[in-house]
């Protein structure tokens, strides 16, 4: 699991550019890329430095997951990395306690995570990274019901291959679902990263190279394509972003009054729930479960202060989803951390 979240980082990096170069949706911010990519930098520097045997996670397939995923979900980038952060907290929930993964594992994480990653957003929208993760699982799926559930490492083989088949057929799917990707020529941006994810699960666990020929066919990734989003019209709105301690409530008060604000609001626990007052037994004050809190809203202050009036967030974040016009250019550098967005801390 250490091996698949390092390579999908150095993957990511590697891609960052295409990716933000075919970013039109849900925004034409063209920065899909350097989002994953950074959210999942966050969750490999949850692991680094942890002892192999350490007594907190020890062999534990879902212990390491579920590490990961938590630095993932505080650290979370975008839609598309908030989205990833969510797929790794949920799939390491089956998977706690288990010391190899196998395919019927493979199959009930997946499953788990598409369920709640489509759960995490108010409004969900087919042709995007939700539909290539739908497909993967539904694909793992079929596998472990003609194996019998057979836990062996070539039954995980044969899941694997078929989980990679499948979510390159639904990236290719997504041209055709969105009328903005269609227009445009171009595949969905998360979908491929979500591809490219789950080639890297494939190469870490099989010991097997990238399939790099993914990506020949896919419309607007050939590198002498132009950064599509830059033809697009430009969004004057901010993406908000937090972490929030809240009861169940009060998240659904939040998701509710966010989806009137804004949209694409994606809403997903970080963690179990807290009690207030674990040490009072009598105490009735309701359990508290913390949020990642994701939404685009026309100007921030509303949304922040909306927040602020529900809870005491931490690490309040706005960025500018309109790439700054400068000389016209997206950013050209390299360095996968340059996002071309203006952020603000609160």
């Amino acid at each position: 699991m250490k091996r698949w979240l390092g390579k999908a980082e150095v993957v990511l990096g590697n891609h960052s550019d295409r990716l933000n170069a075919i970013n039109i949706f849900p925004v034409a911010d063209g920065d899909t890329g350097t989002n994953l990519y950074l959210t999942v930098r966050a969750a490999v520097s949850a692991l680094d430095g942890a002892a192999p045997d350490s007594t907190e996670t020890g062999s534990d397939v879902g212990a390491v997951l579920s590490r990961a995923g938590q630095a993932a979900m505080e650290q979370a980038r975008g839609n598309s990395g908030t989205l990833f952060a969510v797929f790794l907290c949920a799939a390491a929930e089956p998977l706690a306690g288990k010391s190899r993964l196998s395919a019927p594992l493979l199959a009930t994480a997946l499953n788990r995570a598409q369920i709640r990653a489509w759960s995490a957003l108010s409004e969900p929208v087919a042709g995007t990274m939700l539909s290539v993760l739908e497909a993967a699982s539904d694909a793992a799926q079929a596998v472990d019901a003609s194996q019998n559930s057979d836990d062996s490492n070539h039954a995980l083989g044969l899941a694997l291959d078929a989980i990679v088949e499948a979510a390159y057929q639904a990236v290719v799917r997504t041209e055709g679902e969105l009328a903005q990707l269609q227009e445009a020529h171009v595949v969905d941006a998360g979908g491929v990263g979500m591809l490219l994810i789950l080639d890297c699960l494939r190469s870490a666990v099989l010991g097997e190279e990238l399939q790099d020929e993914l990506l020949d066919g896919l419309h607007g990734y050939k590198l002498q394509d132009p950064h599509i989003h830059e033809r697009m019209p430009a969004d004057d709105g901010v993406e908000v972003m937090c972490t929030i301690n809240l009861s169940p409530l009060n998240a659904a008060i939040l998701r509710q009054r966010l989806d009137e604000m804004g949209d694409s609001v994606i809403m997903s626990q970080v963690g179990g729930a807290r009690s207030q007052d674990d040490e009072d037994e009598e105490s009735t004050v309701e359990a508290s479960y913390r949020w990642r809190v994701h939404v685009h809203v026309p100007d921030p202050e509303p949304a922040v202060a909306l927040i602020r009036s529900l809870g005491e967030p931490t690490d309040i974040a706005v960025s500018q989803l309109a790439l700054p016009s400068g000389n016209g250019q997206a950013p050209t550098s390299q360095d996968p951390s340059i996002t071309g967005q203006s952020r603000h801390d609160y």
